[in-house]
């Protein structure tokens, strides 16, 4: 079978017909969307886990925007 390149997904979505050039472009989003909800929610947890296990303390938000206006 022949390696996979953007260029050649990208020459057979353009092959596509109109409609279903947009629906592939829905389902991409959807499914992009779909993959950061899970590595969201996966480093949540893993945050979460560190918390309750004392690596982590909590702070106020001042002080976090704070740092993170500092790390510009």
């Amino acid at each position: 079978m022949a390696a996979l390149t953007l260029d050649r997904v990208l020459t057979e979505a353009e092959a596509l017909p109109a409609d279903e050039q947009e629906m592939l472009e829905g389902l991409l989003r959807q499914r992009r969307i779909e993959a950061w909800r899970l590595e969201t929610a996966a480093e949540a947890n893993k945050s979460a886990k560190a918390f309750r296990a004392g690596k982590l303390k909590s702070q106020s938000a001042e002080s976090v925007i704070a740092r993170l206006r500092a790390a510009k």
